[in-house]
């Protein structure tokens, strides 16, 4: 929670900024963007109306910079537990089993940046959305490529299928199988498409 500043310190412009963006984070995956207004944010994160706008400009100014964020955080973390791992299918069993631990924590209430773009279907957050996207289908083409099959791209794109659909699943049907159903389905298309 951002506390406020107490009497004789010095604010730091970057770490109130931060702070904020991890406690609305936090807010606005568990309630949606439209779940919750302005002033009741701002009472949730400790913070007067002027200094949300200060540092984000708008609401939406907010919204962008929390799913950015949470693309760059979401990214780096499935990245790194890709490139830990050893060869393509080693890499592919690694994201999902990560994927898997994610959907079986109590918080999870699915991609946070697919929720954020089909509620407010406004370029700006569509286009998050799509740069996220775009971003593991980079991660998948690595793998693809790295599995040396005759076109990663297509391989790529359908992988990315296959990782959406496992967190839709998870989220609105049943997150105890949809990791490992999703990451038997990838070996099974990566093993194919080798063969091809």
């Amino acid at each position: 929670m951002v506390m406020p500043v107490a009497k004789g310190s010095t604010i730091d412009p970057d770490r109130t900024r931060a702070a904020i963006l991890h406690e609305a984070t936090q807010v606005l995956y568990e309630r949606g963007l439209d779940g919750i207004g302005v002033a009741e944010l701002c009472g949730r994160l400790g913070v007067s109306k002027e200094t949300l706008y200060r540092h984000f400009g708008t609401k939406d100014g907010l919204v962008q910079a929390v799913l950015e964020a949470r693309s760059d955080r979401v990214v780096q973390w499935l990245t790194g537990v890709v490139r830990q791992a050893g060869d393509p299918a080693g890499r592919l069993a690694a994201l999902f089993g990560a994927l898997q631990r994610w959907y079986e924590e109590p918080g999870f209430r699915g991609c946070g940046l697919l929720n954020a773009a089909a509620q407010h279907h406004t370029a700006p957050v569509r286009a998050v959305a799509a740069r996220h996207l775009g971003r593991y289908l980079d991660l998948l083409t690595e793998i693809a490529v790295a599995a040396g099959v005759a076109d990663p791209p297509r391989l790529a794109r359908q992988l990315l299928i296959i990782v959406e659909g496992a967190t839709a699943v998870a989220d609105h049907h049943d997150h105890r199988h949809a990791g490992e159903d999703a990451r038997q389905a990838a070996l099974t298309l990566l093993a194919a498409a080798r063969r091809s």
